[in-house]
């Protein structure tokens, strides 16, 4: 995988000091920002590949660090993954850290070969999708007035483009890929999050929820097989 650049953002400097030595022990380059707002100026000046990020900061909430991080992401064309480390570990707060764009939720205690494994798995992915939105991708699904371009990662409903979250991206492309095929949650976790992501099934529902929101009038063409899970309908 080579030296990949990890920023770690942690204010404590005990986790901070032990995580950076065990990736660097892993063949790593490792910088850390104490805060939500050095992690932004550092993000300015450095290329980062991905950002391991605590919840709960003083100043900008990791939250608020996560989504500014995939808006300004999505401005410059370059996705970088991040992986929430926090002592949050209720439902509620993964699905909220789902939402805002994290690709991967650790919480506390951790394993540090559990987290160096997830990682990877987390920049595996990243270097996927970055290599599937290069220029030479055309991959385009289109199903009735729906159109959704893998390459430059956008979805347009009747012309108009939709506003998605990475994870509703990804569930809305496996289910149009395939209209008709029904997907258990299951299937769905491991397609777009990869089989060792620590994800729930009700955290599928509400991301699919989120997703026919978006979707207005057409959201009813993902439809509930009861007992099973989602399939994508064509209107016609």
């Amino acid at each position: 995988m080579g030296k990949v650049h990890i920023l770690i953002v942690e204010d404590e400097a005990a986790i901070q000091q032990l995580v950076s030595y065990n990736l660097i022990k892993a063949g790593f380059n490792v910088s850390c920002a104490d805060s939500g707002e050095e992690a932004l100026e550092f993000l300015l000046r450095e290329d980062i590949d991905c950002v391991l990020l605590d919840l709960m900061l003083p100043g900008m909430s990791g939250l608020e660090v996560c989504e500014t991080i995939r808006r300004k992401s999505k401005q410059h064309g370059r996705y970088i993954p991040i992986v929430m480390l926090t002592a949050k570990g209720e439902e509620e707060d993964i699905v909220s850290g789902l939402e805002y764009g994290a690709d991967d939720y650790i919480t506390k205690p951790f394993s540090p070969k559990v987290l160096i494994a997830r990682l990877k798995a987390v920049l595996r992915r990243g270097f996927e999708k970055q290599k599937a939105e290069s220029p030479g991708d055309t991959a385009i699904i289109r199903v009735d007035e729906l159109e959704i371009n893998r390459g430059r990662h956008e979805v347009r409903l009747h012309g108009e483009l939709l506003q998605l979250t990475m994870t509703e991206f990804g569930i809305l492309a496996l289910l149009a890929g395939k209209p008709g095929w029904v997907f258990t949650r299951q299937q769905i976790i491991d397609s777009v999050r990869g089989y060792d992501f620590l994800i729930t099934p009700r955290a599928v529902d509400v991301q699919i929820f989120g997703l026919r929101k978006k979707m207005g009038d057409s959201g009813s063409l993902i439809e509930t097989v009861r007992g099973v899970g989602y399939r994508f309908r064509s209107g016609s």
